[in-house]
């Protein structure tokens, strides 16, 4: 069934695809929300009339100043609810996430800065993505799928087009691929097994995960190097 997002779910795609270094296609875009073309187009054509988005040389779609401001504003309530949600309500990533989307309409410029002196001013979401207006950078990190067996990492984040698949967030976080979580990889069990087998050091314990190529391809993490030092790589 066809997905119907207002204006709103439109601009925060688009601020997370070009987060995440994504040329900023209609098709793209459609892919994400999980709409048709056709919806993209006319909804694209509703921005660019408020003054949200413009259309580039290469037909890339492009935020303008007050188009960002916008989404910036909305990636920043949804991931402020995302941490109150996860960890004083103990909600999943999956919930958490869907029940964020439904809130960050209806809470307040002062209710949004109550949340954030509440949280302990946060950084990030529970995901490890950044939440605008902190200030804070966190390292690129390298695709998980790109470590060899023996390496040893930590989770720098789940990348923020994933978000978008609760099945998979829910798997990462019973697994324990979470950031800042220890991964060792292992070999794998036959030349033929293209799957990335890692264990994760959750409460003293060493439990294997496997992780299809694509879905290691989510998990950016660093190095762990063996005079102890984080391996900072970009992508």
């Amino acid at each position: 069934m066809t997905r119907t997002h207002g204006m709103d779910a439109y601009l925060e795609a688009i601020y997370v695809l070009e987060a995440e270094g994504e040329s900023v296609l209609s098709s793209k875009v459609a892919d994400y929300l999980e709409v048709s073309r056709p919806t993209v187009t006319q909804t694209m054509q509703r921005l660019t009339a408020a003054g949200l988005v413009e259309v580039g040389d290469s037909k890339e779609i492009l935020l303008t100043e007050d188009g960002r401001m916008k989404a910036e504003s909305l990636v920043r309530r949804h991931r402020l609810l995302e941490r109150w949600l996860t960890d004083e309500l103990g909600l999943d990533w999956a919930d958490a996430h869907v029940e964020a989307g439904r809130l960050e309409h209806s809470i307040s410029p002062l209710v949004e800065r109550q949340l954030f002196e509440r949280l302990g001013h946060p950084t990030t979401c529970p995901h490890g993505n950044v939440i605008p207006g902190t200030g804070f950078r966190q390292p690129n990190g390298i695709p998980l799928s790109h470590l060899r067996p023996g390496d040893e990492a930590k989770v720098v984040r789940i990348v923020e087009l994933a978000e978008e698949d609760l099945d998979l967030l829910r798997y990462f976080h019973k697994s324990g691929i979470v950031p800042s979580a220890t991964l060792t990889v292992q070999a794998p069990q036959s030349a033929y097994d293209p799957s990335v087998t890692v264990l994760v050091v959750q409460d003293s314990r060493a439990l294997p995960v496997s992780l299809s190529p694509d879905v290691a391809k989510r998990v950016l993490v660093e190095r762990v190097v063996k005079d102890g030092v984080n391996e900072h790589c970009a992508t």
